[in-house]
């Protein structure tokens, strides 16, 4: 029997893509022996304010940015290039079908884990993937066992969860970074940095790198 390969899915806004989420991508490759990860930036997100979120093209092209140089790491804009609203089941299902070889894993934060169930057609979720869920340290592990118990019980989901360590930062907190006019670099890879300077994303003019601060000539691929 032909090996199937193991592939992560790491969705999200990603509005913008910070250092975070490629730390629990690559923590999830490590510890789940993951072939390759995912990241897929969301379409239109039908459970949030859309307000604040940038086009999908601009999210998809920085996350883009983040991932190069990482040979096991790739972007999908299958949600993106998607009309109307985006659901993970949809998203999921057509990977099972036009890849019937590969095993995909779905990575979330705690957060997510709870909330999974105010998804769309979440027993379909939990068919087409096998969850890799992140511990963080406002959940405790015994909430997130139980949920992932819960869960199980309930939908037959298979469940991990994965070790990262402790990440307090969130795309929401480095926009509000922004509007404070507060530095968020660091918190965002070099390029992504750049990217948002060049073209005055979230960032205000007054926080534009002087002269000696780093030339700003990044690729937008």
């Amino acid at each position: 029997m032909k090996k199937m390969k193991k592939t992560g899915i790491m969705g999200g806004t990603f509005n913008p893509i910070h250092i975070g989420h490629l730390l629990i991508a690559e923590r999830a490759r490590e510890q789940f022996l993951l072939d390759s990860v995912l990241f897929m930036p969301s379409g239109v997100p039908y459970m949030k304010d859309c307000r604040e979120v940038l086009p999908g093209k601009i999210r998809a092209e920085m996350t883009g940015l983040a991932v190069r140089g990482n040979p096991f790491f790739a972007v999908s804009t299958m949600e993106v290039d998607r009309k109307g609203k985006t659901y993970t089941y949809e998203t999921l299902e057509s990977l099972q079908v036009q890849n019937p070889d590969t095993e995909y894993y779905f990575i979330l934060g705690a957060d997510s884990l709870f909330k999974i169930e105010e998804w769309k057609n979440p027993g379909r979720i939990f068919a087409a993937c096998h969850i890799l869920a992140a511990v963080r340290e406002d959940r405790s592990l015994e909430d997130m066992e139980k949920q992932a118990l819960h869960l199980q019980k309930k939908y037959g989901a298979r469940i991990d969860l994965l070790q990262t360590g402790r990440m307090e930062i969130s795309s929401s907190m480095i926009r509000a970074l922004c509007r404070e006019k507060k530095s968020v670099r660091y918190l965002v890879p070099d390029v992504v940095y750049d990217y948002m300077l060049q073209n005055k994303l979230y960032i205000e003019e007054n926080e534009m790198t002087q002269k000696g601060d780093g030339e700003l000539g990044h690729e937008k691929s």
